[in-house]
């Protein structure tokens, strides 16, 4: 059973649980989704809502229900918040199912969920029982209130050992990801690095267009003032392209009317995505905050599309300085710029980077791999789970 509570606006994370779940049926396996949205929220009193993100008795009996009526090996939960509540684990374990957990972001650690606070990296809250730092600054939506609610489940839930006792595995989608839990307490025999895979392979392209290109949200977290600065400097030497949006468009479009080379095309579908990776000369990430799992740049290593990212956390390991793609130093605008001439001025290496990058996407990141890794998650959490029956819960360790 593959289990899901989708935000209000739709994610990264709505995509890996649908892909997941289509991936196992296709491949003969028996499964069932068990999806709420956060839409449920509208209508409920702050009161209400805050409860129920702790421990949501109507989710309680409907998951009861439908795990007795499916009866699950595997539960497999992708985000729990903020109506179903980490009481999923425990109906789950009422059924001596397995349960594995993907850790899409760093929400366990961080109510923000990104690490990320006043335009910088910020693990003030990493191994503290008590999140204080996150609701001090209102880290979550902008408010000290709606921060101590998801403080609050954390706190509640480790008292009560659910993330300890109830989880048998969890799934980091990068080494860098797996350490920063480890940092925390969390047992390495329990972390287990399974990256998100690409359900649809757009084929490689010929990288001819003659840009480079930007794919992402137009947030703060995605480095856009040191993306623009560096094409200040770049010009029309490699024209960009900047698709996306978010509460920066305007900024950006503002700011590029005044800039040689530079063109926002907005949002774009997934074909029209794909294809614009596919002609780009190269892939530019300018991130400043920990990315879970850039699927950016698995798209353009799908596509045969090198890949310029900064040295920042999982960006580091996701992208093979020299291999695949290079790596210039995060915030730097100048830095970004020489990296961009570097690989522009030595074609062959680029190249050869393109051969590297399809490579690296059919290794890691394509559908026949993501199915391997769920397969070896759900025979390792089931082990856990019956050593765990044997043996009791384990100590406590965090």
């Amino acid at each position: 059973m593959i289990v899901h509570n989708s935000y209000q606006q739709r994610g990264g994370e709505d995509t890996v649980f649908e892909a997941e779940y289509e991936l196992l049926r296709r491949n003969g396996y028996d499964v069932a989704k068990y999806h709420v949205s956060n839409d449920e929220l509208e209508g409920l009193s702050r009161w209400e809502a805050g409860r129920n993100a702790i421990w949501n008795p109507s989710q309680v009996r409907d998951l009861d229900a439908a795990m007795r009526d499916f009866e699950p090996d595997v539960v497999h939960v992708h985000n729990t918040l903020a109506v179903i509540s980490p009481a999923v684990y425990h109906v789950a374990r009422r059924y001596e199912c397995a349960t594995v957990h993907t850790l899409h972001n760093y929400r366990l650690l961080c109510p923000a969920a990104t690490f990320f606070r006043d335009g910088a990296v910020c693990e003030d809250c990493l191994g503290k029982a008590v999140p204080w730092p996150a609701v001090k600054h209102g880290c979550y939506r902008g408010s000290r209130a709606a921060t101590s609610v998801v403080a609050s489940v954390l706190v509640a839930h480790r008292l009560m050992g659910t993330f300890r006792e109830k989880v048998d595995l969890y799934l980091a989608l990068t080494e860098f990801a797996r350490a920063k839990f480890m940092d925390a307490g969390f047992p390495s025999s329990r972390l287990m690095v399974k990256p998100n895979f690409l359900a649809g392979d757009p084929g490689v392209g010929r990288g001819d267009g003659g840009y480079a290109l930007f794919v992402g949200r137009l947030s703060p977290e995605k480095g856009l003032a040191t993306l623009l600065t560096a094409w200040e400097r770049l010009g029309a030497r490699l024209p960009l392209r900047i698709v996306g949006d978010g509460p920066l468009e305007s900024w950006v479009r503002d700011r590029a009317e005044t800039m040689e080379g530079v063109t926002v095309l907005g949002a774009l579908d997934h074909t029209g995505v794909a294809e614009q990776m596919k002609d780009a000369v190269m892939q530019v990430v300018t991130s400043e905050w920990y990315e879970g799992l850039s699927m950016v740049a698995v798209e353009a290593f799908a596509a045969g599309t090198p890949v310029i990212a900064p040295r920042l956390g999982a960006l580091e390991e996701v992208v093979t300085e020299g291999h695949d793609g290079v790596h210039f130093n995060a915030g730097d605008a100048g830095s970004l710029a020489e990296a961009v001439l570097d690989l522009l001025g030595d074609p062959s290496r680029l190249a050869a980077m393109r051969q590297a990058a399809r490579r690296t996407f059919e290794a890691r990141y394509s559908a026949e791999v993501g199915l391997r890794g769920l397969e070896r998650a759900y025979v390792r959490a089931t082990e856990l789970a019956s050593a765990k029956r044997r043996h009791g819960p384990p100590a406590r360790s965090r």
